[in-house]
């Protein structure tokens, strides 16, 4: 896994679907995860410390 995979609720983002984060930037919908659910996406970080220094927060991305 690598920078910029993001995990999606399928049915509301279809995979392959690329996108652009907010402070993360360009992303590709490649994985679905257990606890994505609705409008909600899981970034990919190279390390749990980066993961916790992102957090969790709102932001409006957008889709190509």
């Amino acid at each position: 896994t690598s920078k910029g995979v993001v995990a999606v609720d399928p049915a509301v983002i279809p995979l392959g679907t690329r996108m652009y984060v907010p402070g993360y930037g360009e992303g590709f919908a490649a994985d679905t995860g257990s606890a994505v659910r609705g409008r909600m996406i899981d970034l990919w970080f190279p390390s749990c410390a980066e993961a916790m220094a992102w957090g969790r927060k709102s932001v409006t991305i957008t889709l190509h």
